[in-house]
């Protein structure tokens, strides 16, 4: 049954009969509806840090191409697979309106495009403008094949902002000197986490600031007196990341593609899977110096980390050179500054105007409340692992660690009616035995494994609350909800309090976004409206820094009827 499911579904893609092209103008299809791209995925070589490997690209590029287009543009993407990794791309933040076959988690919405196959991807932008981004969905295949998602607003539709002069993307990532593939496995295998990055990475060059790397430098030239829109990406695999420029003030008025309340700061912290749209107004001479962008890691956990700096440099264009110019270096919070990082957090508000409404359920259908956290299970036998005394770390909600199928999506088997044996539809709405969760841990750490779901009806309003766990060490953990934009109504640290803390949620101006980060120690609630028909399946992902990825723990959500 599985494999006629995979074959099934790869085969839906086969009804269309069109001619793509690469977009590499957005002046050239200024009038276009539909926008049609081609990625070639192939092996290409690159060189960072003095090494040279053969990495998995889109048409040959790192980062990969920039997809530009506007709201209500429909997208036709085709990708052809010509590496031996199986392969699939997910189109992180864009709703997916009837179309979650597009969605592209493998093995949840689709199964993996194969070596020498292809896939259409189609789907049209509803309702979204800004910055988001695109990357494989598939094992760790996503360090090297990511890119920008650009959504200019309808024609005539203004900014809620000054606009600008400039429009800039800045895509953060990692960079392994060795194949990042081979990492995964290795730590899938013995149990334990995975080697760090050799390198953070800017528009995919690590910068002056890492051995061998000079040359390799985000360079941003800009003019005095202009305001240029820097629209942030962090595409790291696991790291959220501070960033500061030195010496200029940034303004933020967008969050994953969505409107916020401007507000001015030096440094922002942003999450992987997050995009930050900044207005960067240049000074009004040119100064007779240049300009540290710096990001590094933001860091709450217990285990090992990429503990380096990536840095770019702001220049201001001159008619005539300049000697000796002064590199003057930003001032980032420490790498533990949960302070900030909630500050942070609490300056973000929905615009919530009459033009851009802040639609935030004020009735609640279903309520649901997830523990995450690290755990640990058994070790093969005749094997030695090297989690916690010999056991493998896994990642959990309500102690359950989310086991991808093999051999049939998700996705299909649900429209097939094919579920049977596939999944389960019984998935905890919350901990099955509670205890204190960011008190001292339980004794137990094992947790169970299986794929399980939540089903809901279609148009059903949800709460959601993330409590973060201290069972193996309380840190902050990045949520994706694909499929769906929430708002981030309340957070705090410690335990949730279910007969306070919802006195103090915000339900006038909450930020709207799809990744938000559970505070280190503390827990983050959310509410969304279920609004997507059922053919859609919605995936709740979340990743745990020190975690491989074939071992986090997640839930599913089918929008049924």
């Amino acid at each position: 049954m599985g494999a006629t499911l995979c074959s099934s579904l790869l085969s839906i893609p086969k009804i269309y009969l069109f001619i793509f092209v690469t977009l590499s103008s957005i002046t050239e299809y200024a009038f276009a509806a539909t926008r049609h791209y081609n990625f070639e995925i192939k092996l290409q070589n690159v060189t960072r840090l003095c090494h040279t490997k053969s990495i998995v690209t889109v048409n040959g590029q790192f980062p990969g191409p920039r997809i530009i287009a506007r709201e209500g543009d429909r997208l036709l993407i085709k990708v052809v697979n010509h590496v031996q990794n199986n392969i699939s791309i997910h189109w992180h933040g864009i709703r997916q309106l009837r179309t979650g076959w597009a969605d592209g988690p493998a093995y949840v919405t689709q199964c993996p495009i194969q070596t020498g196959q292809s896939y259409v991807y189609n789907y049209t932008i509803i309702g979204q403008r800004g910055t988001l981004f695109w990357h494989a969905h598939i094992s760790w295949l996503r360090a090297t094949l990511y890119g920008p998602i650009i959504i200019l607003p309808k024609r005539g539709i203004p900014y809620p902002f000054p606009k600008p002069y400039k429009q800039v993307p800045i895509i953060f990532g990692e960079w392994w000197n060795v194949d990042p593939e081979a990492v995964i496995s290795q730590a899938l295998q013995t149990g334990g986490g995975p080697n760090v990055s050799d390198a953070y990475t800017i528009n995919g060059l690590p910068g002056p600031l890492y051995n061998c790397s000079t040359k390799d430098t985000f360079k941003l030239k800009v003019k005095p007196g202009k305001t240029y829109l820097l629209r942030l990406i962090n595409a790291a695999l696991n790291d959220e990341l501070f960033f500061s420029i030195a010496n200029h003030t940034l303004k933020v008025v967008d969050v994953d593609a969505i409107y916020v309340k401007p507000f001015q700061t030096n440094t922002i912290l942003i999450a992987p899977g997050q995009t930050t749209n900044l207005l960067l107004t240049t000074k009004s001479h040119v100064p007779k110096a240049k300009f540290l962008m710096l990001a590094r890691p933001y860091v709450t956990g217990l285990g090992t980390f990429d503990n380096s700096t990536v840095a770019g440099i702001l220049e201001y264009e001159t008619p005539l050179p300049m000697k000796k110019l002064q590199l003057l270096k930003p001032m980032l919070p420490a790498l533990n500054d949960t302070s900030f990082a909630a500050k942070f957090s609490n300056k973000l508000r929905s615009l919530a105007n009459s033009q851009f409404p802040a639609n935030v359920p004020q009735k609640v259908d279903k309520h649901f409340f997830f523990t995450v956290g690290l755990g640990t299970n058994p070790c093969n036998s005749n094997k030695t692992c090297q989690g916690p005394n010999g056991t493998m770390f896994a990642a959990s909600i309500n102690n359950v660690s989310f086991v991808l199928p093999n051999n049939s999506a998700l996705l299909q088997a649900h429209f097939s009616g094919q579920s049977k044996g596939v999944y389960s539809p019984y998935f905890p709405s919350s901990p099955i035995i509670p205890f204190n969760y960011t008190g001292n841990p339980p004794n137990n750490t094992m947790v169970g494994n299986g794929t399980k779901l939540v089903v809901l009806p279609f148009n059903t309003s949800v709460e959601l609350v993330l409590q973060d766990t201290s069972i193996l060490g309380a840190e902050s953990h990045p949520l994706h909800l694909h499929g769906f934009n929430f708002f981030v109504v309340g957070q705090g640290f410690g335990n949730f309090n279910p007969n306070k803390d919802p006195m103090k949620f915000n339900l006038v101006d909450p930020v709207e976004r799809n990744t938000v980060g559970v505070p280190s120690g503390g827990w983050v609630a959310i509410r969304f409206l279920a609004d997507n028909p059922a053919e859609f399946v919605d995936y709740l992902r979340w990743v745990l820094r020190f975690i491989p990825t074939g071992a986090i723990g997640a839930t599913l959500s089918l929008g049924g009827v």
